[in-house]
């Protein structure tokens, strides 16, 4: 039998992305890879550790990304492909420096769909507690897996459902805040600067608790692992990161700024740590509260299908390149346009959720992001500075040095206050990528791919 041939593609050419999304999609994928309503998850802890002040914590974390957001959108635009961080570093520093970064890179985003299975798994067994972890599992990375080898443009229209229904659920829920407050809850008014600043902030505390929160921002970086399926993904996309990262960003400070109004403090909180099943007692009654549970398993779900998407296209771009074996990696289905292989892949390890770690698969990605955020803002400056030569003028200077140079400083911060575990599980999967570099290179006597 002769190679079915599709629409757009000629006889015996290989399969590659279909380009369908437009700008709203992106965004949308984006917003649901942030999963917006993880705020009440952190909230308790946040607002512990800044004396009640969130709403400026989350400020400062926003203006961080930022940063790095606009480093993003001037290497898309130079280099549109579905690599991300991966290209950026490989084309503006060294194929080495790419492949390790690439290869850091996928601690973020090969363990993000699994940690999302994983805390569906968890609220499933809150309301269902007799049926078994795996059958929920199972059936969960089998609908996320259908829906990504089927195409990026199905993941787009459910994740845009998905996040119209978790604005939704939130607007409702600030009407309840709101209401609460003006009948004399938590601070009693509407309208105060507390949340931002009071006589008990304390500036060192608000970064600590922005470098927690910059975690709810993983996800807008990811959206550029799409390049290849976005027509004029010069211009898209370095839009549709920015919009993502300020939206959301704008969002986490409006409901954080209500929320520290109707809890001023902690003290109401038995679980902090786990704040948002209290939030939504407290605030809205049992029934709202188990609304909101069952919703929250549908968000981690869209999650999930965002950063599966990403993370099969960076690896369809390793493989493309030979970094990876090609046959497998760099497969593209002939008739669905999409990373068929590396999907299924990414689907066998969601499958973990049955038994791995929580707090250890958190580690891995943490420190994976600030890898890919880090060499990002670098790989401004090596490509456009140093490379182009892009410093004739003043506005040079500023778009290529000092910007990208407080984009890594404001990521060295982030470093300076991660987890001893990301740092070690970071470094150990970081010398495993050395060993296979040398292997693949023969030592060095090769050239990187």
């Amino acid at each position: 039998m002769g190679q079915k041939v599709v629409a757009g593609q000629a006889p015996g050419e290989r399969a590659t992305l279909r380009k369908t999304l437009t700008l709203f999609q992106v965004v949308m994928i984006g917003l649901a890879y942030l999963q917006p309503m993880t705020l009440f998850d952190t909230f308790g802890i946040v607002s512990g550790l800044t004396d009640g002040h969130v709403a400026t914590a989350y400020a400062v974390a926003l203006c961080a990304v930022l940063f790095t957001a606009l480093s993003y959108g001037k290497l898309v635009r130079r280099f549109p492909s579905a690599g991300s961080a991966y290209t950026y570093a490989q084309k503006a520093i060294s194929p080495g420096v790419g492949f390790m970064v690439g290869w850091s890179s996928l601690l973020d985003y090969l363990f993000m769909p699994m940690i999302n299975i994983l805390l569906a798994k968890i609220y499933l067994q809150a309301l269902f507690p007799s049926v078994p972890a795996w059958i929920f599992v199972a059936g969960l990375v089998a609908m996320m897996t259908l829906f990504n080898l089927r195409g990026i443009r199905l993941v787009a229209h459910f994740n845009s459902l998905i996040v119209v229904l978790q604005v939704a659920i939130m607007v409702v829920f600030l009407g309840l805040v709101i209401h609460g407050v003006m009948q004399g809850e938590g601070s009693g008014t509407l309208v105060s600067i507390t949340p931002f600043w009071s006589d008990n902030a304390h500036v060192i505390s608000m970064i600590t608790g922005a470098t927690i929160l910059c975690f709810s921002f993983l996800g807008f970086d990811g959206i550029s692992l799409l390049s290849e399926e976005t027509p004029d993904a010069g211009r898209v996309i370095p839009r549709a990161i920015f919009l993502t990262a300020l939206v959301g960003g704008v969002i986490f400070i409006i409901v954080s700024y209500f929320l520290q109004l109707f809890f001023p403090d902690i003290t109401r909180f038995q679980h902090p740590d786990a704040s948002q099943p209290e939030i939504m007692l407290y605030v809205a009654g049992k029934l709202f509260q188990l609304v909101v549970l069952c919703f929250s398993c549908v968000t981690v779900l869209a999650s999930g299908m965002a950063s599966h998407a990403g993370v099969s296209r960076l690896l369809y771009v390793m493989g493309r390149d030979g970094v990876f074996p090609v046959r497998f990696f760099g497969f593209v289905h002939p008739t669905w346009r999409t990373p068929a292989l590396n999907v299924l892949l990414v689907g066998l390890i969601a499958l973990s959720a049955v038994s791995f770690d929580l707090v250890t698969a958190t580690a891995l990605i943490n420190f994976g992001a600030l890898v890919a955020f880090s060499f990002v803002n670098l790989s401004v400056i090596a490509q456009f500075w140093l490379r182009e030569r892009r410093r004739r003028r003043l506005r040079d200077h500023l778009h290529y040095l000092l910007l990208p140079l407080v984009g890594v400083l404001t990521v060295g911060l982030l470093w300076l206050n991660l987890e001893a575990s990301s740092m070690m599980l970071g470094l150990c999967w970081g010398a495993a990528g050395v060993a296979y570099l040398l292997l693949m290179t023969r030592g060095f006597r090769r050239a990187v791919p």
